[in-house]
């Protein structure tokens, strides 16, 4: 293992200063200094999709990946998608289609759905399952999950609509 040096770290919109070996896993990171609980260790080998976050918009797993790969990058965890008083459409999506029963899995499922609807805002079930079939879900609520992807693709399209429409009769 490096020995500690300052790492600056780009995380949901802020500039984070810690003190790590640049070998250190990103979730130890999130999770340790910067108190982010979003991403869960869970396998601690990149398998199971539970430390997810976002690496500059791609999936990342946060327990594989090192600190030294994440600096200079903007690093995006489930508290950056959205707020108690404001969820994301995904987030949102996933409340209103009750897709957790121990809600483990719930960041790698959200993170990896968000990323695919920025990618393909009208996936088909296919590609939904496909997208989050690196994600482990124990509890079985797969069903449930797809429904809430789908759910948030519907929530997105209609948000853009409504920005459209505001955005129209601003022109007008």
């Amino acid at each position: 293992m490096s020995r500690p040096a300052p790492l600056t770290l780009n995380v949901n919109g802020a500039t984070h200063l810690v003190s790590a070996a640049a070998d250190t896993p990103l979730l130890y990171l999130l999770r340790n200094d910067l108190a982010l609980n979003g991403p869960k260790f869970g396998c601690g080998l990149g398998e199971c999709g539970a430390c997810t976050v976002l690496l500059d918009g791609m999936p990342t797993r946060a327990c594989v990946t090192t600190a030294k790969v994440a600096v200079g990058r903007e690093i995006t965890t489930l508290e950056g998608l959205g707020t108690r008083a404001a969820l994301h459409p995904v987030q949102q999506a996933f409340i209103e289609e009750q897709a957790a029963q121990c809600g483990y899995c719930l960041n790698g499922m959200i993170m990896t759905a968000k990323a695919l609807l920025d990618r393909d805002p009208h996936p088909g079930v296919e590609t939904i399952r496909r997208e989050l079939s690196r994600n482990l879900c124990r509890c079985g609520t797969h069903v449930e999950i797809v429904r809430a992807v789908q759910r948030a693709a519907e929530l997105l399209a209609a948000q853009t609509a409504a920005q459209s429409a505001v955005h129209e009769g601003a022109r007008a």
